[in-house]
């Protein structure tokens, strides 16, 4: 029993753009289901008639089941109504590989050598026009594959690349060495560029990405200038490494000179004293320590600093300068000069008279005639030299 009507699906895979289903010259009232995103475009005698979306749908046909035999007898039994029906796939197919399919020539525009490199990448294409698609690039096919659809664009894709990296590179002096960082930069450029190409045929470029640049590795004069250029970037590398360096260093002794101060104040508040009172401690240490030398000059500086000190740190310092100086020796040596009260000669020690005027010379009975010592208390002999004492 012949069949009343068929019902036309999609039957493809999620890779393929355009499927045209092999039932032909089918029934009217036909069941036609388009799933979501998908569209469906319906032939009748040559011609594309109807665009159907996702949903279910009746086609309306002129091959009536119970007439066809009798209306194909003048054909030889084949139907003079010719109907099909071709399925398009509207969803984003992505990573599609493309490459170049030779090299770049151009001149280096930094070191001046020539240079032949390659490119290759992925792209995402989609569907927009489909009736635009259909008519203009398939025809008559049965299957449009995503990699038939790049081998169709093959031309211009190619002639787009390599003409643009290649003017690029020259246009903006792009280093080779540094070309991997103007990746995006090309994929955008690119894309620009492609747009226009794509949608003459229904088709939209939903991204380009140029994600490899193919260097000549291994060519002599490719290697020379490779070791010259990262040599440059190595010592300028190391010299800001040192620098920093430096920096760090600098950095950490100050932090560790405001630690130590930190830890200063903390022991100095903690025992209980100030920053000036422990200066004059230091102070009145050196000034007995200088005591033993019998230097005037050192006794009368150290007697005016503590002068100064006593009144700023108070009597804590004033007897810390007592005690230094308790006991220090003030009467004259024997060498000592004595001149006369009427001329001013110079006198002989244990003169009696001047030997200039002859006036005569006062006696100091407190003081030793022999060697000038200040007597401190009563006695016969000077405790100093031996000399017996007059009076």
């Amino acid at each position: 029993m012949a069949k009343i009507a068929d019902i036309i699906k999609y039957e493809g895979d999620n890779t393929t753009f355009i499927w045209k289903h092999p039932c032909e010259d089918f029934n009217t009232t036909t069941q036609l289901i388009v799933h979501e995103s998908q569209e469906a475009i319906f032939f009748l005698n040559g011609q594309a008639l109807d665009l159907f979306g996702p949903g279910r749908y009746t086609l309306e046909t002129q091959n009536i089941p119970l007439l066809r035999k009798i209306i194909n007898i003048p054909t030889d039994g084949k139907t003079p109504f010719h109907c099909e029906v071709y399925f398009i796939n509207k969803t984003e197919q992505m990573a599609i590989k493309w490459g170049t399919d030779s090299r770049v020539q151009y001149v280096e525009p930094t070191y001046k050598f020539p240079i032949s490199i390659g490119a290759s990448g992925e792209m995402a294409l989609s569907i927009n026009d489909s009736r635009k698609l259909l008519v203009k690039l398939v025809g008559t096919e049965r299957v449009l594959e995503r990699t038939q659809l790049v081998t169709f664009f093959r031309a211009f894709l190619m002639t787009r690349v390599k003409t643009y990296i290649a003017q690029e590179m020259k246009s903006s002096a792009i280093n080779i060495f540094e070309i991997d960082e103007n990746l995006e930069v090309f994929s955008d450029a690119l894309k620009a560029r492609l747009l226009d190409d794509f949608a003459d045929y229904g088709v939209t470029l939903n991204r380009f990405f140029v994600t490899t640049i193919v260097k000549p590795d291994g060519e002599a004069q490719y290697e020379k200038f490779k070791e010259l250029h990262f040599r440059q970037y190595a010592d300028i590398a190391e010299a800001q490494l040192q620098q920093k360096v430096g920096i760090i260093e600098q950095e950490t002794e100050a932090k560790k000179m405001v630690i130590e101060a930190q830890a200063l104040a903390q022991k100095r508040a903690t025992e209980g004293y100030t920053y000036q009172q422990e200066r004059g401690f230091e102070v009145a240490e050196t000034a007995a320590a200088n005591e033993g030398a019998g230097q005037m000059s050192n006794l009368g500086i150290g007697l005016g600093m503590m002068a100064g000190i006593g009144g700023t740190v108070g009597n804590m310092v004033g007897g810390a300068v007592s005690d230094a100086f308790a006991g220090v020796n003030t009467q004259p040596t024997a060498q000592q000069a004595l001149f006369c009260e009427n001329c001013g000669a110079k006198l002989s020690l244990g003169a009696a008279f001047c030997e200039e005027c002859g006036t005569p010379v006062p006696k100091d009975e407190t003081k030793c005639a022999n060697c000038g010592y200040k007597f401190e208390r009563p006695g016969k002999f000077c405790p100093k030299c031996g000399a017996k004492r007059e009076g």
